[in-house]
């Protein structure tokens, strides 16, 4: 009797490990092309995270500074994703309540156009330079421009 169920549970162990690894091997089994589909996207989406991080950083240190030079309490708000919005509006002197409108879909734009051109006159730059953030590749220079600039 206890020879018939050991010889059970080493069937059942062989049948759950085959049922694991069958599908693992059909999954890897893929042609050549296909693989290097697979590594294509994932170098790209690699870089594509760097640059994300790259940016993010940049604009973490540019809002850390000018809340810095704007003498706004609590400049290290500008790593928190979210919160870095409020320390925007405390630069800017706009409300806080504002940041319910910078959620909403086309108003958001407005929204960050006002703050940043309020950001700018906070720096005593001209108000221009906020409406500048809604031009591509220009609004990466913007914030650096108002941190770094005397």
């Amino acid at each position: 009797m206890m020879r018939k169920t050991r010889m059970f549970a080493a069937l059942q162990l062989l049948l759950g490990m085959l049922c694991l690894l069958v599908p693992a091997r059909v999954l890897l089994a893929q042609r050549e092309g296909e693989m290097a589909g697979l590594a294509f996207a994932g170098a790209f989406l690699f870089i594509f995270f760097l640059f994300f991080l790259a940016f993010y950083v940049y604009m973490a240190l540019a809002l850390s500074t000018i809340a810095k030079k704007t003498n706004t309490e609590n400049p290290w708000l500008a790593w928190i994703p979210i919160v870095n919005i409020v320390l925007m509006l405390n630069i800017a002197k706009k409300p806080i309540w504002w940041i319910i409108l910078c959620f909403v879909p086309l108003v958001n734009i407005v929204i960050i156009i006002i703050v940043w051109m309020a950001i700018a006159e906070a720096r005593g730059k001209p108000n221009w330079w906020g409406i500048l953030m809604i031009v591509p590749f220009v609004n990466l220079i913007v914030p650096g421009y108002l941190a770094w600039a005397d």
